[in-house]
């Protein structure tokens, strides 16, 4: 589930030569004449090659920079509709598609708006659906050149995502627990209990009082939203990477990011081992796979000040309250 992650072009091209990831045409920023291109690369020109042929070509629309996000989108819309029993219950499913895809909008848009006010190029919101899931998502990732970053800049755009989305999910589990009923509790074979988060606890018994003993909250497709987006708010904050909370975190310590995310992963592993909660293997697996150590800034010691620093363990210590082990009993 991770957020955005950096993306580094062969460092055997001069900077301004970016990935294509990023550029309509592979070459079309290319100003300069083919020697000092060549010069600057470490490469020998080519013979019979002519200044002509580096010359900038037009910009030409590139259509799968809005495609394939426009149509991972639509398909997260239609498994979070799903997830929601919508072919059964559409104004249900319709419910809490609109307001998970406001949550994860809304994060996806905190990192890509800060992105700009930086100069990072980064592409748009890559949705990732989740169909045949009691959530029907994944979450959404950027990817995003932060080569030229310095630590202040890095921390304001990975703390800007959680807490953009943490605004639309607040209001939707305030708003949704108030609509939700308290029932007797019944259990029976379509019965699935949450796990509840400190924060969702206590936004319950505020709204609702204490439950009476044997009777419990029947969540609504709103609530249900909020408790989703704290919950993928929560895993984003994880200090491991280049998840969310890797990005605040290494903007803090810097290198020592780094050891203390390999600590955590391993305590991830074995309190899944210990504790048997299987369903993270494929979270770890991901952690794992993307590695748990952060790359560098443009400038590392580039000063956040006490503002920032204050800001930012207070978001990670989101993960106490947005947090729960088990999401799912059933």
């Amino acid at each position: 589930m991770s957020d955005y992650w950096t993306r580094y072009p062969d460092e055997r091209y001069p900077e301004d030569r970016r990935s294509s990831w990023f550029e309509d045409e592979p070459g079309d920023n290319l100003s300069r004449s083919d020697d000092a291109v060549y010069r600057e690369a470490g490469v020998p020109p080519e013979p019979g090659v002519t200044r002509a042929e580096f010359a900038p070509r037009p910009r030409q629309p590139s259509r799968a920079r809005w495609v394939v996000p426009l149509v991972l989108f639509l398909l997260t819309c239609l498994s979070t509709f799903a997830a929601a029993q919508g072919f059964q219950r559409p104004l249900e499913g319709l419910k809490y598609a609109v307001c998970i895809m406001a949550v994860l909008l809304s994060h996806e848009m905190g990192h890509f708006l800060q992105a700009l006010r930086y100069g990072a190029p980064a592409t748009l919101p890559f949705f990732l659906p989740m169909p045949f899931s009691p959530i029907g998502t994944f979450g959404a990732v950027i990817a995003m050149d932060t080569r030229r970053l310095d630590r202040r800049a890095l921390f304001d755009i990975g703390v800007t995502g959680p807490l953009a989305g943490l605004i639309p999910t607040l209001v939707f589990t305030i708003v949704g627990i108030q609509q939700s009923q308290v029932v007797p509790v019944v259990r029976g074979p379509a019965f699935m209990e949450l796990g509840e988060p400190l924060l969702f606890t206590y936004l319950t018994q505020w709204i609702k009082g204490p439950l009476p003993d044997g009777y419990d909250l029947l969540v609504g497709p709103m609530a249900f939203a909020g408790w989703v987006g704290m919950l993928i708010t929560a895993l984003n904050l994880i200090p491991i990477g280049q998840l969310d909370g890797g990005h605040i975190l290494y903007a803090l310590l810097g290198k020592r990011a780094n050891a203390l995310g390999m600590f955590l992963l391993l305590a991830a592993i074995a309190a899944v081992v210990i504790f048997g909660y299987w369903g993270w293997l494929l979270m770890i697996f991901l952690l794992g796979l993307l590695g748990p150590e952060h790359p560098p800034t443009a400038n590392d010691e580039a000063p956040l000040g006490w503002g920032r620093a204050i800001l930012g363990w207070l978001v990670l210590a989101f993960i106490i309250v947005g947090f729960t082990p088990e999401p799912f009993k059933l």
